[in-house]
């Protein structure tokens, strides 16, 4: 062999392996960054000491940062431990997302299916697709309204009274309200309902330990549970508890296009599913943009989205209460908050703000 082919064929096993993608195992590779006044400030943001009488003000109980597969930065507050599976709230919704994309890669559904195919009571609203309970657009009369309007809300009245037994069904008996799949109304309702149409997806014997066998198992998830209603269906909407390690592994699949180690987990084209904006040119009123269960920095024309300080490829899993799964491919960071903020104190975008100081990379922008 000549030398300069042996130089060659070591200039590439060495130009792999400086590309080589870093994998979560049982543990997480760790690359502590060091202290510095943008870490300072992030931290004095999220771990500031809020009144405990009132409860006002930002609780932060994790915040957990991964750049290219190693953990950079992990801190814990108040009762939250790193093994403590936390509450994500509707970070559920996304992860729910997830799994169906297992089960579309399977092809055991398409997203222009009628619910109904699987969820039978759902054969009162035969136009509604599965893509539209994606897109929060069944068009189904749901006012997702929470503490502040209690005897309003149909999410309240969901988990917590007369539709926790069967919440699917207590979701397709309101009425339509506007043409399916033509405008978006945000509804855990409409999440639910999909976790009722995966046990017809996937049958009755492999739909409770489906999210498991499909997803969790095959990240190195180990510490997940999913509540239930009286009927077996999982809550989709709101009650997948994980640590914040092992939610960043949902995160780390979503920044690789559905790819973990050696195997297309999800497929590509789910993942774009999930990240093209619904139907919409401009944020709405609220500043929200929406894709399948995921929460977009970019509109369907390309203008700014919500948080004007992230890039535009910034994406989110989002839950009552600040918790947040915050996937920046650009920067390559993963991030997970936990927390139990019961104002409106804290800002999606000044936290993005900071952490995108606190994690910058040594010469970037």
């Amino acid at each position: 062999m000549s030398r300069r082919l042996i130089l060659t064929c070591l200039l590439s096993l060495i130009a792999c392996s400086a590309t080589a993608e870093t994998w979560p195992g049982e543990t997480w590779a760790v690359q502590p960054i060091a202290a510095s006044a943008a870490l300072a400030d992030l931290e004095k943001y999220a771990f500031t000491p809020r009144d405990e009488l009132t409860r006002d003000g930002i609780r932060t109980d994790a915040l957990l940062v991964i750049r290219d597969g190693h953990i950079l930065y992990e801190r814990y507050a108040g009762p939250t431990h790193g093994n403590t599976p936390h509450l994500t709230w509707s970070i559920s919704k996304s992860v729910m997302a997830t799994v169906l994309g297992v089960a579309y890669g399977q092809g055991r559904f398409k997203l222009d299916d009628p619910v109904a195919m699987f969820y039978p009571p759902f054969r009162a609203h035969p136009d509604i697709k599965m893509q539209d309970l994606l897109h929060w657009a069944s068009g189904l009369d749901w006012q997702e309204d929470y503490e502040y309007a209690p005897l309003n809300s149909s999410v309240v009245a969901m988990l917590y009274t007369r539709g926790r037994a069967d919440m699917a069904r207590f979701t397709a008996e309101h009425r339509v309200a506007q043409a399916p799949g033509t405008s978006y109304r945000y509804s855990s309702g409409d999440s639910t309902v999909l976790a009722a149409a995966l046990r017809g997806i996937v049958g009755d014997q492999a739909y409770a330990d489906y999210p498991w066998t499909a997803l969790f198992e095959p990240l190195g998830i180990k510490n997940a549970t999913w509540e239930t209603d009286a009927t077996g269906t999982f809550v989709g909407s709101s009650y997948a508890y994980m640590t914040a390690r092992d939610l960043a592994r949902v995160g780390v699949l979503m920044h690789r296009e559905g790819r973990w180690q050696g195997r297309q987990l999800v497929p590509k084209a789910w993942v774009d599913f999930n990240l093209t904006p619904f139907n919409q040119q401009v944020p709405l009123p609220s500043g929200e943009v929406p894709g399948g269960q995921w929460w977009l920095n970019r509109t369907g024309s390309g203008q700014p989205g919500p948080w004007p300080d992230a890039p535009p490829d910034t994406f989110a899993a989002l839950g009552h209460w600040g918790q947040a799964l915050y996937v920046i491919p650009s920067a390559r960071l993963v991030i997970v908050r936990y927390a139990d903020d019961r104002d409106d104190t804290y800002d999606h975008n000044a936290f993005l703000r900071l952490a995108l100081a606190a994690f910058k990379e040594e010469g970037g922008q």
